[in-house]
């Protein structure tokens, strides 16, 4: 399979997902106010994972029928993986989650209390799947173990903290996806990744029209993938940099929210506009 088929594997089959789930998107357990109080269905990005699933699937099962490899390659694997516990994990908060228990004091701090929240249950969750999934690519380097864990954790959460506006997790994922694809090129890791990709895409313009908002879900998963692709296809010296960036992003986002960065930036600025609705004076 190629980049290009891939990508629109992915785009296809997520369009297709979201025609016919539109009764079940429309549940009321699914229903969250967004940044203007207009309700709206969350956790949409569980089509994302599914379309993913369901694209993978489809690949094996050409391979059977010899029009492909039916044999999973271990970094299409991990990649999948990646996008189906990291939407599961996501899933739970956007469903159970408090809005008000954000950040990594909002998660940490009622353990205090003696109380365990669904971000906190996400958050230790993520750590381990990534320690896996890390362990999975590099289980003979304990030390990169580590680190690589970290890159893949540390990327599904900036997804998190990025989505408080409408496509905007989406339009920096693809931002991010670009180096990341130059350098996969049209192995194993590039087209896995592009699958995801290419789903993303297929929902970014109903996120950008607040019809629908990707949550944790999707935020969590789209992150996630760009994360282990990361490091399954870049060099360690670069995934030391990339680890330290997005700790020093997460650590930043405890003190200032990157909406606040954003407005007073003009060129991040506009480009958090692009393709949205107007938003009201002040809004995220």
């Amino acid at each position: 399979m190629t980049i290009v088929l891939a990508f629109a594997a992915g785009l296809v089959a997520t369009a297709l997902l979201l025609a016919m789930t539109e009764t079940v998107l429309t549940q009321p357990a699914l229903a969250r106010e967004n940044y203007r109080s207009h309700v709206l269905p969350t956790a949409v990005g569980l089509v994302l994972v599914v379309a993913v699933i369901a694209v993978d699937g489809g690949r094996t099962l050409l391979g059977i029928l010899g029009l492909g490899d039916a044999a999973a390659a271990p970094a299409r694997v991990v990649i999948l993986a990646a996008v189906m516990g990291f939407g599961l994990l996501g899933l739970v908060d956007d469903l159970l989650g408090d809005a008000h228990d954000r950040g990594l004091r909002g998660h940490v701090t009622p353990l205090f209390e003696g109380r365990v929240t669904t971000g906190f249950l996400k958050l230790g969750g993520g750590i381990a799947l990534a320690l896996v999934l890390a362990g999975t690519i590099n289980g003979d380097r304990p030390a990169r173990v580590l680190i690589d864990g970290a890159v893949i954790a540390l990327a599904a959460n900036l997804g998190n903290l990025l989505d408080r506006a409408p496509g905007r997790t989406i339009k920096w994922g693809l931002v991010g996806y670009v180096p990341i694809a130059l350098v996969a090129g049209t192995g194993a890791t590039g087209v896995a990744l592009a699958v995801v990709v290419g789903s993303a895409a297929s929902l970014l313009r109903g996120d950008l029209m607040e019809r629908f908002m990707l949550g944790d879900t999707g935020a969590n998963a789209l992150g996630a993938a760009l994360g282990c692709a990361a490091v399954l296809v870049t060099t360690a010296p670069t995934r030391d940099a990339v680890a330290a960036a997005l700790l020093g992003l997460t650590l930043l986002s405890e003190v200032v929210s990157f909406s606040r960065i954003i407005r007073v930036v003009p060129p991040l600025r506009l480009f958090d506009e692009l393709g949205a609705r107007p938003r009201e004076r002040g809004s995220s």
